[in-house]
Formats: C-alpha cells, structure tokens, sequence
C-alpha cells in the first residue's frame, strides 16, 4: 500500500483541517467526576502520542470542555486551571482551552451541545469551525460538531 501523501496533498490543495479540538475528561484524561484535584488526572492510554502526532503535522490543538463543577461549587477556577496545567505536563501544550463554566440549568450558548465553545474555539485559533475537527466521547460533543458545522 502505498504511504499517504503529505498534510495538504490529497488534492493537491490546502489542507483539509486547520485544527483538532479535543472534549477533555473520558478523550483526553481518565473521566473523574468534577476533577478539581491535578494529581488525580492520569491521561488515557495513546493519547500523548497521538497529539504528538498531531501538532507534527502543524494542528493547532484546542480544548473544549463543559464545566458545571465551577458552577456547582465543587473547585474553584485556580483548581481547574491546575488541573489544566497537570495535563499540559502530561500531555504537551494546547494552543487554546475554552471552558465553559456553566450548569445544564443555565442555558448558555457554550456548554455542548450548545455550539458556542466550538465557534469560540475556531476564532481562538484563527480558523473556523467547518475547518476543525471535533474528537469527544459522548453525543453531546458529535451534536456540537454538528451544530457549528
């Protein structure tokens, strides 16, 4: 079989996919329930190598990521960005990490399935959503995907 073409060459034109955004617990991290805790973080098995992968082929990396923990009171915004920094040592780094810090009560246009964090996601890395790809673990991050095109 032969290899495949380089990033951009399958039709001899720009590439297909400027960026991959990434659903962060149960994707990229074991799915702790309201994690607010770094050293409870322990990434899934591939993962490093496959975003390792992809940042060689120039992706940018983002992730999206619902969390109703804040909301809740369960951590505080300085827990989950520790969180956020455990997982760039274990991970390497992301290019950008929108969250959104909402309840499924309040109705925001961020919280997946809703659009919102896909759209600001693309914009954050100079790019828009029908030139992203979305890698998740439930429906919700498919009908987001879906929603922002």
């Amino acid at each position: 079989m032969p290899t495949p073409p380089a990033r951009g060459a399958w039709s001899g034109g720009p590439a297909l996919f400027d960026a991959v955004l990434l659903d962060r617990d149960g994707t990229l991290v074991e799915d702790v329930p309201y994690n607010g805790d770094p050293e409870k973080v322990r990434p899934l098995p591939g993962v490093r190598e496959a975003l390792d992968r992809l940042r060689a082929a120039g992706l940018r990396l983002g992730v999206v990521t619902n969390q109703s923990g804040l909301a809740r009171g369960y951590f505080t915004a300085a827990d989950m960005r520790a969180v956020h920094a455990r997982i760039e040592e274990l991970l390497g780094p992301f290019d950008d990490w929108q969250v959104c810090p909402h309840d499924d009560r309040a109705g925001c246009r961020c919280r997946k399935p809703a659009p919102g964090i896909v759209y600001a996601a693309a914009g954050a890395l100079g790019t828009v959503p029908a030139r992203c790809v979305l890698v998740g673990d439930i429906g919700a991050d498919v009908i987001a995907a879906g929603a922002a095109g």
